[in-house]
């Protein structure tokens, strides 16, 4: 009889220490207003355009996660991209306004095509508007709005439930890279072009959802992560497109207290565009559109999630070398040449080819060096941070190996370097392949990073 009772004694220990370990998880969220002022170059394209106004606001929006030993930051801000640089600088302000350590902060953009240039630090700022006096302001300046997100969230911690799921959404996206007549790859080859064949690749309809509310229901925050451009609402005007009309309508059933933070996925090759469907597909009532049906997912996805059981955190992140495209002497003075060329005007796809070569050549051999970060809750939920515009198919491969019950992407994340083909992409070429900064596998490179830390965080979270 001592015996049994010793033994249920250490069972319940074990129980009881277990659960103490588990502190309850506290998550806060905020949402920063990031808007530019009238006339700044907007970015998305070969030109400059200035901003003309503000149709709907642009956020840096965050949520801190905090189990009681270990704090994270997912920030997300409507933006094309966001540079290293201004990475590192925000992360060293959260961290002197939070505590919050920088390796555990993930910054990402949502890629939308109507918001403010930065200042990247790249041949092409010249082009379009990166190179003003008013995009170098808004580029200094940014940080401080992102760690003003990040230290609002931090003050609204409170004790929270977290449940997870998703949805399926396959008539949203669309590869725009296309098997044509004559045998070669087509770049968005138009509507209704006979000549079209099919998709080289497939798109990722996955909606992963994560949500979150206080224990007497409270809604704090609704995380989204899919896959597709937010290029859509164009013209001269500061917009969130797609992913700003998706706030607004979880706002309208969840509260506008409720914060929605949505992530882009591996979208590199993917957009909105419809070439079976006649109909024009561009401007704010197209954003409104994609919203919805984005919007309705969400609402599906509501009724099935499934509670968090270990809201431990843990974080690991890598800097790995990706390699150089190969250019040769003469690319290099024809690229110099077409840079300084203005009459006539260069075709699109030889400005492409000519950044691309600047920018390549700028680095004198240097691999770039990029981060990896994965974060994780417990073994059930893994977010992955890739520093570029991903080919669907990496993203795919990730999701596909992760360990996790759901494993979210975040492309666009801790920097950005330009498209990231796969390695087959590299022969098809066409437009993401001529604009691409680094060589054939380097999507590869870092698919095999991002699993290799997937299991390693999984590992500890089943064997503590």
């Amino acid at each position: 009889m001592g015996a049994v009772l010793v033994r249920f004694l250490t069972l319940l220990w074990v129980i009881v220490a277990l659960n103490l370990s588990r502190a309850e998880l506290r998550v806060g969220a905020a949402a920063v207003s990031i808007n530019p002022p009238d006339g700044i170059p907007l970015a998305g394209y070969y030109s400059e355009r200035g901003s003309a106004g503000i149709v709907d606001d642009i956020y840096s929006k965050a949520a801190i996660l905090d189990d009681g030993k270990t704090k994270v930051a997912l920030i997300v801000c409507d933006l094309i991209s966001l540079p290293r640089h201004t990475v590192s600088e925000a992360r060293k302000l959260i961290q002197a306004k939070t505590g919050i350590p920088g390796t555990n902060v993930m910054i990402s953009a949502t890629h939308s095509h109507t918001g403010p240039v930065l200042s990247r630090e790249s041949a092409r700022d010249a082009l379009d508007g990166g190179s003003t006096p008013a995009a170098r302001k808004y580029t200094a300046e940014l940080p401080a709005l992102i760690a003003q997100s990040a230290a609002e969230a931090n003050a609204r911690l409170t004790n929270a439930r977290l449940s997870y799921g998703r949805e399926s959404e396959a008539r949203m996206a669309f590869n725009r890279r296309y098997w044509m007549e004559d045998g070669t790859v087509g770049w968005n080859p138009g509507k209704l072009n006979p000549k079209t064949l099919r998709p080289v690749g497939p798109i990722d309809p996955e909606v992963g959802v994560i949500y979150c509310e206080t224990p007497a229901r409270k809604p704090l925050l609704t995380y989204v992560n899919y896959a597709m451009h937010p290029d859509t609402t164009g013209g001269q005007l500061v917009s969130a497109d797609y992913p700003g009309a998706l706030s607004r309508l979880l706002a309208l059933y969840r509260g506008s207290e409720m914060v929605t933070i949505f992530a882009n996925g591996a979208c590199g090759n993917l957009n909105h565009v419809n070439v079976e469907w006649s109909d024009p597909q561009k401007g704010t009532n197209e954003a409104h559109r994609l919203g919805t049906i984005l919007a309705a997912s969400v609402f599906k996805a509501y009724m099935d999630l499934a509670p968090v059981k270990d809201t431990t955190l843990r974080i690991e992140s890598e800097i790995v070398e990706l390699p150089l495209p190969p250019i040769r002497a003469n690319q290099i003075a024809e690229a110099r040449a077409m840079a300084d060329r203005k009459d006539p005007k260069p075709k699109f796809m030889e400005l492409v080819q000519t950044f691309k070569v600047l920018d390549v050549e700028a680095r004198a051999g240097r691999p770039h060096e990029v981060e990896v970060q994965v974060i994780a809750l417990g073994d059930e939920i893994a977010w992955v941070s890739l520093p570029g515009e991903i080919f669907v198919e990496l993203g795919l491969n990730i999701k596909a190996a992760s360990p996790f019950k759901q494993t979210f992407i975040a492309e666009l994340a801790n920097g950005s370097i330009g498209y990231i083909p796969n390695r087959s992409a590299y022969a098809e070429g066409n437009y993401e392949v001529v604009s691409a900064r680094c060589g054939e596998g380097s999507g590869e490179i870092l698919v095999a990073a991002a699993i290799k830390m997937l299991r390693s965080l999984h590992k500890e979270a089943v064997n503590p």
